[in-house]
């Protein structure tokens, strides 16, 4: 393509080929634009007087009678008139974008998948249940816990005691088919009504048999109660340290507590009572010791083996000293028991006569004595002589002053210990006494006696 001169008209008749038909306009035409061709944009200094590009007489170069505001399109020029709109870059998306948008989905789904299904349930009104183990075999080993507990509950029943100074709870255990019931003298001893509960939750009235204060046992009966479920009576002498045991009893009026425990000892002289200040209510027991728990409501309660056999009577436990601020009432693993061989003698004098017997050696001790072993006293009550004549001891040999320190080859080491072990036996028992007179110890064998127990 070839333009004029500067300053100087161009006519058609320089020109050599056809102007391209975007560039120019025909006559007699507003606008004969291609479809997409915009107008063209006149330069900066175009269409004034004066421009390089128009004639002197104000008509557009190019174009003969073309008006004088037409614009002739330069493609050379600096910029062009059409921009091609690309649109904005779009950025990818980010992987933070990527997760929050993923969580963002799963809480809506969830949220409205969890109302539906609330939703369901509730218009379906079925139940809702979660899983559980199936119901399995409810039957227990004879020799465990549970197996003794299942064999004994029936024949333990709690008492309900109401007396002169008030209330109390204890516990007790079915003897015979008679309805004869043991329990410890200090549950009863000031009784005037008995409640006996089974563990069926049936109540009856009690009336007492008789009592020892010496043993600390006592029985009751109840009259009219068919299907009694008396217990089995072991045998102490078979107990060994170590052993498994079972208590049952009602501590603090929890009837048809169990617990459980061992032997921890054999042979523990332990007193209890003596509230009345004479010595005439105080018990001696060669206790069987256990780690059992008992509490207040336990006494009279029964100590049970692996055979679910009745091998003790709970009577006392051991709490920290008085003198201790943090002195406990109840269990700290310290319990005692009667041992069932001398709570079924007493209890077989008590329903045959209503008092029991106690085997003595007819001599009267010094128990202010603080040396190793229980020793004679000088003088018995009321200026008598401490050695009775004719008794058991006398036969012996046994003199006033002389000091006792071994029964059947165990160590005695005060006053308490010997009446223990006298009363561990039967009245009519053999013993061996060791005595130290004189600075020699002698050996002298005597036969238990007997006096009324109170």
């Amino acid at each position: 393509m070839r333009t004029g001169t500067r300053g100087a008209p161009m006519s058609d008749s320089q020109q050599t080929d056809p102007a391209p038909q975007w560039w120019s306009r025909p006559e007699g035409t507003a606008d004969s634009r291609r479809d997409g061709v915009p107008a063209p944009r006149p330069e900066a200094g175009e269409g004034g007087s004066g421009d390089e590009r128009s004639g002197g007489d104000g008509q557009a170069a190019g174009a003969p009678g073309a008006p004088a505001d037409a614009v002739r399109y330069d493609p050379w020029g600096a910029r062009p008139l059409q921009v091609v709109d690309r649109g904005r870059d779009r950025p990818g998306f980010r992987l933070w974008q990527v997760a929050a948008l993923a969580a963002a989905t799963a809480l809506f789904a969830g949220g409205i998948g969890g109302y539906v299904g609330v939703l369901a349930e509730r218009q379906s009104g079925t139940r809702l249940e979660l899983p559980q183990a199936a119901v399995a075999d409810k039957g227990r080993a004879p020799d465990s816990v549970a197996g003794i507990a299942a064999t004994a509950l029936p024949g333990v029943v709690t008492l309900h005691v109401r007396g002169a100074k008030g209330s109390g709870t204890g516990t007790g255990f079915v003897l015979d088919p008679q309805g004869h019931i043991l329990t410890n003298n200090h549950v009863v001893a000031d009784a005037k009504e008995i409640a006996v509960t089974f563990s069926t939750g049936e109540s009856v009235t009690a009336e007492l048999v008789g009592r020892d204060s010496g043993y600390d046992l006592a029985v009751v009966k109840v009259s009219g109660v068919r299907g009694l479920r008396p217990l089995s009576l072991g045998n102490s002498e078979n107990v060994k340290v170590g052993d498994p045991v079972v208590a049952i009893g009602a501590p603090f009026d929890l009837s048809n507590t169990v617990t459980a425990g061992i032997i921890s000892a054999t042979g523990r002289p332990v007193t209890a009572g003596g509230d009345k200040g004479d010595g005439s209510d105080i018990s001696y027991v060669d206790a069987l010791q256990t780690d059992a728990p008992i509490n207040p409501g336990n006494s009279g309660g029964p100590l049970l083996d692996a055979r679910a056999h009745v091998v003790g009577i709970n009577s006392a436990i051991r709490g920290a000293d008085k003198d201790d601020p943090t002195r406990q009432g109840g269990s700290i693993g310290l319990g005692f028991a009667i041992p069932i061989n001398q709570g079924k003698r007493v209890a077989e004098e008590l329903i045959a006569t209503g008092h029991a017997t106690h085997p003595v050696i007819g001599v009267t001790l010094d128990m202010d004595y603080t040396g190793d072993g229980a020793r004679v006293g000088d003088k018995g009550e009321d200026g008598k002589p401490s050695v009775t004549a004719g008794g058991p001891g006398a036969r012996a040999g046994i003199r006033p002053g002389d000091v006792i320190t071994k029964v059947d080859g165990q160590r005695v080491r005060g006053g308490d210990e010997l009446i223990i072990k006298i009363r561990a036996h039967r009245p009519g028992d053999p013993l061996t006494l060791t005595v130290l007179r004189d600075g020699r110890e002698r050996t002298l064998d005597v036969v238990l006696g007997s006096a009324n127990g109170s």
